[in-house]
C-alpha cells in the first residue's frame, strides 16, 4: 500500500476500532463520555481509554476525569490499573507528557501494521517438519497457549487466559487460536479477534519458544490466520508489533499505520 491508501486505511481504523469501538468481551461496556471513548470490564478485563478528541486546552480536564472515574471503580474491587491507548498521530502532541505527569507510566511502544487479507492468505507457507497445527475449542488448548506465552514472554498472563475463556464459550466466532506443536509440545501460538462488522482482524499473541525461532512457524501462524479472516471476508488485518515481531511482518507485506505506546496507570502499591 503506498502513503496515500495508508492514511485512509489509518481514519478507517480509527473510527471502527477506536472512536466506534465495540467491546472486546461479552462482559465489557464501551461507552463515550466527553471527548473519550473508554472501555471498563469487571475481573481480569481490559479497562482502558481506546480513543480521544484533545487539545491543549481540554486534555489536563479529560486525563483528571478518566483518572476519577477509573479510580473510583479500583475502590468497588474491579481491578488495580487502566490503560489510556496512545498513538502516534493523537493530539495534542505532548499528551504522553501530560499522561505522565497525571501518573501513568508507558510501556514498550509497538508498531501499528496493516495488510491486506487476501495478500497474506494467498502466501503459500507449508509447516516446518515435525510442526502440526491445533486450533484452539476448550480450556486445554487454552492452557497450551499459556504454557507458550510463558516460555515465549517470561510472564504468566491471566487476563488474556481468562477473555479467551470467555470468548470461546460465549462468542466463539468472534476468535481464531492456534497453537503449532512439535509432537505433543506446544512450540508457538497466537490469535485473531474478530469483532462484527468490521474491516480490521487483530493479530495478536504471537510468540515462540526461543528454541524453535527461525524455523518459520510465526509465518505459518500469520498465514493460517489470514485464510481464517479471508473466509470472513474480512478485509484488513491489524497488528501491535514489537520490535522482534516487526520485521517478519513487514517482509510479508505489512505497511506502517503508526506506532502506538500504552500509557498504564496503577493503583499506588499495585
Amino acid at each position: 500500500m503506498d502513503l496515500d491508501e495508508l492514511l485512509k486505511v489509518r481514519d478507517r481504523y480509527d473510527a471502527e476500532m477506536r472512536r466506534d469501538a465495540v467491546p472486546d468481551a461479552p462482559n465489557a461496556r464501551v461507552e463515550r463520555v466527553g471527548r473519550v471513548v473508554r472501555q471498563t470490564v469487571p475481573g481480569l478485563g481490559w479497562n482502558g481509554v481506546l480513543w480521544s478528541d484533545l487539545d491543549a486546552g481540554t486534555a489536563d480536564a479529560e486525563i483528571a476525569a478518566q483518572v476519577a472515574y477509573f479510580g473510583a471503580r479500583e475502590d468497588d474491587g474491579d481491578g488495580a490499573e487502566f490503560e489510556w491507548k496512545l498513538y502516534s498521530h493523537d493530539r495534542p502532541a505532548d499528551l504522553g507528557d501530560r499522561l505522565r505527569a497525571a501518573g501513568f507510566v508507558p510501556e514498550a511502544p509497538e508498531t501499528l501494521l496493516v495488510a491486506r487479507t487476501e495478500d497474506l492468505a494467498a502466501l503459500s507457507v507449508e509447516p516446518p517438519e515435525g510442526i502440526t497445527l491445533r486450533v484452539v475449542r476448550d480450556e486445554a488448548g487454552v492452557d497450551l497457549m499459556m504454557d507458550v506465552h510463558h516460555r515465549a514472554f517470561g510472564t504468566e498472563r491471566p487476563r488474556i487466559r481468562e477473555q479467551m475463556l470467555t470468548l470461546l464459550r460465549d462468542e466463539p466466532g468472534t476468535i481464531e487460536a492456534v497453537v503449532a506443536m512439535a509432537g505433543d509440545e506446544p512450540v508457538s501460538a497466537a490469535r485473531m479477534e474478530m469483532r462484527p462488522g468490521s474491516a480490521f482482524a487483530g493479530l495478536w499473541g504471537g510468540g515462540t519458544d526461543p528454541r524453535w525461532r527461525g524455523r518459520g512457524i510465526y509465518r505459518l501462524l500469520v498465514a493460517h490466520r489470514a485464510r481464517v479472516a479471508a473466509e470472513r471476508g474480512i478485509p484488513y488485518l491489524q497488528v501491535d508489533a514489537s520490535d522482534d515481531s516487526r520485521p517478519i511482518l513487514e517482509r510479508l507485506g505489512f505497511g506502517v499505520l503508526g506506532v502506538t505506546v500504552p500509557y498504564v496507570r496503577r493503583r499506588p502499591g499495585a
